[in-house]
């Protein structure tokens, strides 16, 4: 007897016009795998697979392979994970839809030249080039989003501190009319969207990343018609931008991952007006320590984290880099926890990770999903390590 609300293999890929043939090949590649199986093999198939059917053939159609799907995707029902992914499906289809504008109007323009048998400009059949390239860094990008939304989400829902980590951040910058500020590193913006109300009319901030990806995000969450702000493609240690320009700098969790620490500093205090500040934010070794120990207790080949970023410039030793550049040199710590009671936002951060976990959880995820909670069902306290450092540009 076929299972109540579910669907047959059959039944599955004529309500998806998709063939019977690429259900299974899915199945096969533990892309979309049944609900549920019978005692004699039979698969069945419920509604929460076609939601995850629909995000697979629609990353499919935005160009990526079916490794990158693999990756990309959990299988879970959970309604939450539904719609953040959706969320970041949504961002992907705007990103190419601008890419697709862009291509449209380099074509134009190049066609105009040809009809009026001017000399043609091969930059811009370069930059069409350029363009209809750019979908091969889509799959990074939609990455890169998805792991920042993830963690965020996590401590903005179980964070014990009442004032949230941006709040917190942007109160220390002590933000006045008229200041010139640069966010190096800023991601898809968080800090600036979620303390919107608060900034000042007459300020200029240059927000810089060296993710297009990111910045569009910040962009268009931001809004083009708020001209308090410009965005620039930059790598910290080498920053596009003239001596003496800004009066504040933030660096929020990003100096741990540049390869030159103090050639990163350099350039922050070459681009500091005489005075200028720095805000450089970072953890120690006791952060999140208890979700570590977690997914290796599940299984202990696990490392979330490759490299020990506190270690490259954390809580415990950022003053010695800071010193060469700064002075008057501040640490602050940021009181709080997390207190997690359900199990998917856990989940989701964890997938975020720069580590191995795909490697050992994603075939096995509906067991670490039950592993985890488990954990969570009476609360599982996580530990916060996080600070900043405040700090002034030597004067020379």
């Amino acid at each position: 007897m076929k299972p109540k609300n579910l669907h047959t293999s059959g039944e599955f890929a004529r309500m998806a016009q998709i063939s019977l043939r690429t259900v299974r090949y899915y199945d096969k590649q533990n892309i979309l795998k049944p609900s549920y199986v019978s005692e004699s093999g039979a698969r069945f198939y419920s509604g929460s697979d076609f939601v995850r059917l629909q995000q697979i053939l629609l990353l499919k159609y935005l160009g990526f392979s079916l490794e990158e799907i693999k990756q990309m995707t959990i299988d879970d029902s959970d309604r939450n994970m539904m719609r953040s992914s959706m969320d970041m499906q949504l961002k992907l289809v705007r990103d190419r839809i601008e890419q697709l504008q862009m291509v449209e109007q380099a074509i134009v323009d190049t066609s105009k030249v040809l009809e009026s048998n001017q000399k043609i400009d091969w930059q811009q059949l370069l930059d069409i080039i350029h363009l209809t390239n750019m979908e091969n860094s889509m799959s990074s990008q939609y990455k890169d989003a998805t792991n920042i939304n993830a963690r965020i989400n996590l401590h903005k829902m179980y964070s014990t501190n009442q004032e949230s980590w941006f709040s917190w951040i942007y109160n220390q910058c002590e933000i006045k009319n008229d200041m010139s500020i640069l966010e190096v590193g800023c991601g898809n913006g968080a800090m600036w969207i979620e303390n919107r109300k608060k900034i000042p009319s007459g300020i200029h901030v240059v927000l810089s990343d060296c993710s297009e990806g990111m910045l569009r995000d910040a962009r268009r969450e931001i809004g083009l018609e708020d001209n308090r702000f410009l965005y620039a493609v930059s790598s910290c240690e080498n920053l596009d931008m003239k001596d003496n320009s800004f009066d504040l700098v933030i660096a929020n969790h990003m100096l741990f991952y540049c390869e030159d620490i103090d050639r990163a500093l350099a350039e922050i205090a070459r681009v500091l007006k005489p005075c200028g500040r720095l805000i450089a934010s970072t953890y120690g070794h006791k952060h999140m320590r208890e979700i570590s120990m977690l997914v290796r207790e599940f299984d202990d080949r696990i490392v979330l984290a490759a490299n020990k970023l506190y270690e490259h410039f954390g809580l415990n030793n950022g003053e010695k880099f800071l010193q060469y550049s700064f002075e008057n040199i501040e640490k602050k710590i940021y009181d709080d926890g997390l207190c997690v009671t359900k199990a998917n936002p856990l989940i989701e951060y964890i997938m975020s990770c720069h580590g191995n976990q795909n490697q050992y959880i994603l075939n096995r995820y509906k067991e670490f999903k039950q592993f985890v909670e488990k954990k969570v069902k009476k609360g599982f306290f996580v530990t916060k390590d996080a600070g900043i450092f405040l700090c002034t540009k030597k004067s020379t």
